[in-house]
Order: structure tokens, then C-alpha cells, then sequence
């Protein structure tokens, strides 16, 4: 029997517990560089609390890519581990070279690497991974586990909220939301992910009928489901997101998996959102 293991990025949030997965799956950080000076996401220096602070004080923010070298090593020291295979599950490739980076990377190796595109980020991703680990974790192949991601993939639904366009705007990351920057000071804008670029899904007057909606879009995604992962994400806006999360769970009593996860969003999303983000992501069992 062949032992997959699974490669991800720090894009990921994967839950705190990974439970039977925990030996099969390793995070690869991107890089968050803060006025010219680089950095692993996830660490000290590029805390949400540190990219705050970084952002009040107007530095300048970017990310990028991990390396094809780092991947190939993190490759290798899989196979020197005794794996047999790899599913390396990443951000959308629309929004970030890091499928690029692990396609270039697996041609060094001496193991089969399946790159998977999930033309998601954050959690849609960890949801992704969650699926593709549990198939690995039963004995199943590499070409299982990333069926399986498909699948989730497929299902994932991910809606989120900013305050402005202007961190988007700035990172390239804009997509077609591009054309709500002429009446960005008049709107809140929903925005969501769709093949693989971050779109404008709905327009609404105020930051509070947009946090509201975002719960409604939430509560909407659940309702051909028979049971449901949520997960809320931030930055900056605890408040926001802990009132998010109460009506989720309230309005979803019955259909979620376990609790409604919250986290705050890391250093390499956060920079390309910008404080007062929310986002939801619901991710149907498949």
C-alpha cells in the first residue's frame, strides 16, 4: 500500500486539530516581505497583530510565492520519509504563483507530485486538504486524495467583505471586482471567489446591512446540505466576526460539523484585504 502524504501552503487555516492526519500533512510558508524585508507567513514578524501595526504605520506590504527550491526540498524530505506520493494543494494559481512553484519543483524529485489548483484560498483550501488527508490516512492513493480534494473543491462556497477596495487594488488581486472602484466610497462591496479570481457578488449601502447579507449568503449555502464545515475568517474585526458566527450557529443548529470555526486571517491574505475583512466560507460533506 502506498503512503501519500499531503503538502499544502500557509494560506491554508487548517484547524488546530488534525487528528489522524497530523503525520501526513506539511505547510509550506509564502513569503510576506514588509518595506523590502522578507518573512515567513506564520511567523512573529508577520502575525495579524504585526501586519496591523505594519499597515497603521503605512509600510509597504507584498507577498510572494514560495520558491520551486523550497518545495523540492519539503518533496524530498517526504520522500527520504518513505512516502511513495504527493498531493500538493494550494491556492487559486489566479492569485498566486505557488501551483506554478510546486509543478516546477515536482519535476526535481523522484516521487509522483500531484499539484491541485483549488481556485480558492483560506479555508476553502484547508477544506481541500482536510479531504485529501483523509483519504490518504485510510490507505488510498494519491489519485484518490486528489479526487476527493476535487470534490470539496466543487462544493466550497466562499463569500467575504471589505471595508475597501484598495488592498486589492494594490496587490493585483482585484479580478473583475475591479469595476466597483468608481463607486467604491458609495458601496460595501460582497465580494467571491469564482474560477479561481475574486469577483463582485453583491453591492450593499453599509458595512451593516453587508455584515447581515454575509450571514444570509451563508445560512443560503447550506441549504441543499445535509451537513456542513463553516468556517469564519478576519481581520481586525473580532467583533464583526463573533456576530457572524453566533447567527450562523444559531440559524444552522442541526447541519453543521461540529462548532463554527473563527480565526483571524493570516499575513499573506490579510495584506491583500485589509483590516475590517470578513469573510465565510461553507464547505458541504461530499
Amino acid at each position: 500500500m502506498a503512503r501519500v502524504a499531503i503538502v499544502t501552503d500557509s494560506t491554508a487555516m487548517l484547524p488546530s486539530d488534525l487528528g489522524d492526519a497530523t503525520e501526513l500533512i506539511t505547510s509550506v510558508p509564502l513569503q510576506v516581505i514588509v518595506d523590502g524585508t522578507s518573512y515567513d507567513d506564520g511567523v512573529e514578524e508577520t502575525s495579524p497583530e504585526a501586519l496591523l501595526t505594519a499597515l497603521a504605520a503605512h509600510k509597504t506590504v507584498t507577498t510572494s510565492r514560495p520558491s520551486p527550491a523550497l518545495l523540492a526540498e519539503v518533496y524530498a524530505k517526504l520522500a527520504a520519509q518513505g512516502f511513495d506520493e504527493i498531493v500538493s494543494i494550494h491556492l487559486s494559481a489566479e492569485l498566486s504563483a505557488t501551483c506554478e512553484s510546486s509543478m516546477l519543483a515536482a519535476r526535481e524529485v523522484s516521487i509522483p507530485v500531484l499539484t491541485v489548483d483549488t481556485r480558492l484560498v483560506g479555508p476553502g483550501v484547508g477544506f481541500a486538504v482536510m479531504a485529501a488527508a483523509a483519504v490518504a490516512a485510510r490507505g488510498g492513493t494519491a489519485a484518490e486524495a486528489r479526487e476527493a480534494a476535487l470534490s470539496r473543491i466543487a462544493a466550497t462556497r466562499s463569500y467575504f467583505y471589505v471595508d475597501t477596495l484598495e488592498y486589492l487594488r494594490r496587490g493585483g488581486r482585484i479580478g473583475a471586482a475591479a469595476a466597483l472602484l468608481g463607486t467604491a466610497l458609495a458601496v460595501k462591496p460582497l465580494l467571491t471567489i469564482e474560477e479561481g479570481r475574486v469577483v463582485p457578488h453583491e453591492r450593499v449601502r453599509t458595512a451593516e446591512r453587508a455584515i447581515a447579507r454575509l450571514q444570509a449568503l451563508g445560512v443560503e449555502a447550506c441549504e441543499d446540505a445535509d451537513g456542513v464545515e463553516v468556517v469564519v475568517a478576519h481581520l481586525g474585526s473580532p467583533d464583526r466576526a463573533a456576530a457572524v458566527t453566533e447567527g450562523l450557529s444559531s440559524e444552522l443548529d442541526g447541519k453543521i460539523d461540529g462548532d463554527v470555526r473563527v480565526g483571524e486571517l493570516g499575513a499573506v491574505l490579510g495584506a491583500h484585504v485589509g483590516p475590517g475583512c470578513v469573510a465565510v466560507v461553507v464547505g458541504p460533506r461530499v
